[in-house]
């Protein structure tokens, strides 16, 4: 088990190392306390001190590198993963806590006057892992031992970096512990090819020397599995950022991914979970208390009441809902797109859009009819959904509650007094990077989409994708992307939406543009006006079908979406971080 609860009274100076350190790129950290003859010379030493790096990644606002749920009540409620596609076409989120969220889906953030939540702030985990690559030569182990605790934390700076890369393209490349008067402090930002080489050297490193599971499980560890689904997370995006936007070594990188993605799929130890239940497996894992020895979840996130809790479960007030969008892309169960599918029942009510669909619709979106089986505010007689203006029970912006992570045992405990886990790393991923990696490259076989794509169609019930049959959907047949791809990414959204991948996705693939697209909701005619009393919505009629759709943005500053091609790939670098380097520059567009 990957048990990740960390005692950070393990020793005095891994407390002070946590609890003193700051946001500020020139501060000191008492990192530099602990270099001494005195430590350094153990594999104990060596491991108690990269502790720390989990917190650093776990707790930070500023990357978005291993996020669970948000702890305690409201606390840093910015970097659970599921808020990450709040940014994307995926969630409609109203609420005033989700400004940030909102203004870059629409196009309308600025350039910050200071560091904000992912964005160039946040050196502290960087700033550990070179004092750590700078020290543990002092131990006194063997070489094999000590590579373990190197490649963890080259792991950790690669997938640091290539989150900074992801916001910034080029960033500064920092390899050793600086001092105030260090002229590092000072440089140019290096290109995004010289940081990427640098990823790919410590991901390789960390899959080399990491090993297959660690001994024990307080703490857990990153493990060489753990290790290649990042590294083709990685490569799979940099590679596609290079074939849609221009760079390269574009077959290296996709290259690199599938092999990644392959040697877990081929050597290790992790599959699917499922027990032949189509309409409950797929969301299983996502709404547990405990993940212990479940063999799809690589690495999760363990919360105890009696150390650390989490709001996992107000989830579904806050996002607000799912998109008119994100509905529509699911599948009929032929296998078909509701374009062109006989079975697709229609949107004249909600309950419609859930006959003859993938089941992971209804496993992610709540249908009405479930609602006292899955105990949605359980022994309530209200209709859902419900929306603002309506008395009682959780709102909706869209009418599409999300429920993919909803437990209703933990919900009743109260805003951060919940425990449930949180998946970092499953090797449903794996299986999607593996068959998107081989599609790009071209190659990609029958036996490999059965491999990959065909059993995250299994869990489900699906029918196949069969690689001689690819039916077009005229929805995307102007994308200039084969059919082929276009499934595979319709099966990447489906399978992780709310799992923080969507944003990323439409950046690398160089569709941002499909953010200018408003956010709507489900149907809205007199029927629903009638089912709903008293509900405060907006709507607006699609001019293609006459038909109404809610339209949550309507009448507010987000209404009309902006994608500028020309700076909108990129986050704008902070002032006060350039007026204290100009040399770091401005990022295109933004100057």
């Amino acid at each position: 088990m990957k048990n990740n609860i960390f005692k950070f009274s393990l020793l005095l100076f891994v407390t002070f190392i946590v609890t003193s350190c700051n946001d500020d790129f020139l501060e000191r950290y008492p990192l530099d306390e602990i270099s001494s003859n005195t430590f350094w010379n153990t594999a104990s030493d060596l491991e108690t001190y990269n502790n720390t790096f989990y917190d650093y990644a776990k707790n930070d606002d500023d990357h978005f590198i291993m996020m669970g749920y948000n702890n305690g009540a409201w606390a840093s409620h910015k970097i659970a993963s599921i808020y990450l596609d709040e940014l994307s076409d995926n969630l409609a989120p109203r609420h005033s806590r989700h400004l940030w969220h909102q203004k870059i889906r629409a196009g309308k953030h600025t350039i910050p006057s200071s560091a904000s939540p992912g964005g160039w702030r946040g050196w502290s985990l960087l700033r550990a892992v070179n004092v750590g690559l700078e020290s543990y030569g002092k131990a006194d182990i063997a070489d094999l031992e000590k590579n373990k605790y190197i490649g963890e934390a080259k792991l950790f700076r690669a997938w640091y970096y290539f989150d900074k890369v992801k916001r910034f393209g080029d960033v500064t490349l920092i390899t050793k512990p600086l001092n105030i008067d260090s002229p590092e402090l000072y440089k140019k930002r290096d290109s995004r090819q010289d940081v990427m080489s640098l990823v790919l050297e410590d991901i390789n490193f960390a899959v080399k020397n990491l090993p297959e599971s660690w001994n024990g499980d307080s703490p857990g560890r990153l493990d060489k599995w753990d290790a290649l689904l990042i590294k083709s997370r990685i490569c799979l995006f940099e590679g596609t950022f290079r074939r849609y936007h221009g760079g390269e070594n574009v077959e290296m990188w996709l290259q690199e991914a599938a092999n990644a993605a392959g040697e877990i799929i081929a050597n290790g130890p992790h599959e699917l979970y499922s027990t032949g239940n189509t309409s409950d497996d797929y969301r299983y894992v996502h709404h547990q208390v405990n993940l212990s020895g479940n063999k799809e979840v690589m690495y999760w996130r363990k919360y105890d009441p009696a150390y650390i809790s989490n709001m996992a479960q107000g989830y579904y007030q806050y996002t607000g809902g799912a998109s008119k969008d994100l509905v529509e892309d699911y599948l009929c169960t032929d296998g078909l797109p509701i374009s062109l599918s006989d079975k697709y029942a229609g949107d004249d009510k909600i309950e419609d859009i859930f006959v003859d669909r993938d089941p992971r619709l209804r496993q992610t979106i709540l249908n009405p009819m479930d609602k006292d089986k899955i105990s949605f505010n359980r022994g309530s007689s209200l209709d859902y959904p419900r929306f603002s203006g309506m008395s009682g029970g959780i709102k909706s912006t869209t009418g599409y509650n999300m429920i993919k992570i909803y437990n209703a045992d933990q919900h009743s405990l109260g805003f951060g007094s919940q425990f449930s886990a949180a998946v970092v790393l499953r090797y449903g991923e794996v299986l999607l990077n593996y068959a998107e990696a081989k599609a790009e490259l071209g190659n990609i076989t029958q036996t490999e989409l059965d491999e990959s794509i065909n059993l995250l169609r299994d869990r489900v019930g699906m029918v196949h994708m069969d690689l001689g049959n690819i039916p077009v959907d005229p929805r995307y047949s102007g994308e200039g992307i084969s059919s082929l791809l276009v499934e595979i990414r319709r099966e990447r959204r489906v399978e992780l939406v709310g799992e923080g991948f969507r944003y990323d996705d439409l950046l690398r693939w160089k569709q941002g543009k499909k953010l200018e697209k408003p956010t709507w909701g489900m149907r809205w005619e007199a029927a629903q006006e009638a089912r709903y009393p008293g509900a405060n919505v907006q709507t607006s009629v699609d001019t293609v079908t006459g038909k109404t759709y809610i339209d949550v943005y309507k009448g507010t500053d987000f209404a009309i979406p902006v994608f500028d091609e020309s700076k909108h790939y990129l986050w704008p670098v902070p002032i006060n971080a350039i007026s204290q380097n100009p040399d770091l520059g401005q990022n295109p567009g933004w100057e």
